[in-house]
């Protein structure tokens, strides 16, 4: 390892986030009773510009008189271009931030956009007395951003995650798709004629590239990479298999805009019962060849050394902070 250590983030059970907008107050009891880990209550795409005011006043109800029992509690704020941006974290945080966990900051684009919003939060406990800090959590959504995420990433000790806004994302680099999240028949590759003449068409996957760079920056600050919204909320094995995608890069969690995608997300981002033995039997196998004096031994056919602990105590630690939850 190297001699630079890298702080992680709050530990923080983050398989679904799931997005529930400020302007329909009446989704707040049903998200507190469902199986999201962290629920942030949205004041940006999800709401119109004359309900904006009103969802900051649901939102500061709610969080106030509703039993979230113990989940993550977030709102997603106005971008920091938008005259509703220093509104949304004055009204939220001051008169209900006791009970918020994290602030979800929209189109990031540099670093100093997360020093203006940690400013503010910062003066703003300090003012009300509060004795627990907000964290952040920011959506790479735009050119600039993927730029600079490397930057934003190590912007703030308030920092906890970094997630994929994949429409946005989109838009800003114009690419040629209007579905949310999904794949496109046109990112492809096609095979050499076979000796019949015919030819296979192999889809990929165009978001690959974008979320890799992502989750390199955050893990390389000890933050957690979350994979943004699937639009489809009527194709769950699409769901799934982007999930998937996503998790075999190191997300950890994934968003949920409906709440028929939090079981998926649950599913697939936590280590399954034969996973999770199987890292037990690696730990253990390693902790018997330590003792013979051995920095490697075969299991099942394989080699394991100390690489392979480090990846199965990930596995179990997850088992843990999901039993635990």
């Amino acid at each position: 390892m190297s001699f630079h250590p890298i702080d992680q983030a709050t530990a923080r059970l983050n398989r679904s986030e799931l997005a529930v907008p400020g302007s329909q107050p009446e989704m707040f009891e049903k998200a507190a009773k469902s199986d999201a880990d962290v629920i942030f209550l949205d004041l940006e795409d999800a709401v119109a510009p004359d309900e904006k005011e009103q969802a900051r006043k649901n939102i500061i109800k709610g969080l106030n008189e509703i039993d979230w029992g113990t989940k993550s509690m977030s709102i997603r704020i106005n971008g920091l271009d938008t005259h509703y941006m220093y509104r949304d974290v004055v009204d939220v945080v001051e008169q209900a931030g006791e009970r918020l966990d994290l602030i979800m900051i929209p189109k990031v684009g540099t670093a100093a956009d997360v020093y203006a919003i940690d400013m503010m939060v910062t003066q703003i406990e300090d003012a009300k007395g509060f004795k627990k800090r907000i964290g952040f959590e920011h959506i790479i959504e735009t050119a600039l951003g993927m730029q600079n995420v490397n930057e934003i990433a190590a912007a703030s000790k308030r920092n906890e995650s970094l997630h994929f806004g994949v429409a946005d994302y989109a838009a800003s680099m114009r690419a040629r798709t209007t579905v949310i999240g999904g794949v496109n028949e046109h990112y492809s590759v096609l095979t050499d004629p076979a000796e019949d003449g015919s030819r296979e068409v192999h889809w990929g996957d165009m978001w690959h590239s974008a979320i890799a760079n992502m989750v390199v920056a955050a893990r390389a600050n000890g933050l957690r990479p979350i994979d943004g919204p699937f639009g489809d909320f009527s194709d769950p094995a699409g769901y799934k298999a982007a999930a998937f995608r996503a998790a075999v890069l190191g997300c950890e969690g994934k968003w949920a805009i409906h709440p028929s995608q939090l079981a998926l997300a649950n599913e697939v981002m936590s280590p399954s019962d034969a996973e999770v033995t199987k890292a037990n039997r690696i730990i253990e196998a390693m902790a018997a060849a330590e003792a013979a004096g051995k920095g490697a031994v075969s299991l099942d056919g394989r080699l394991i050394d100390y690489a392979s602990i480090r990846q199965a105590e990930n596995l179990v630690e997850k088992a843990k902070q999901i039993a635990a939850g």
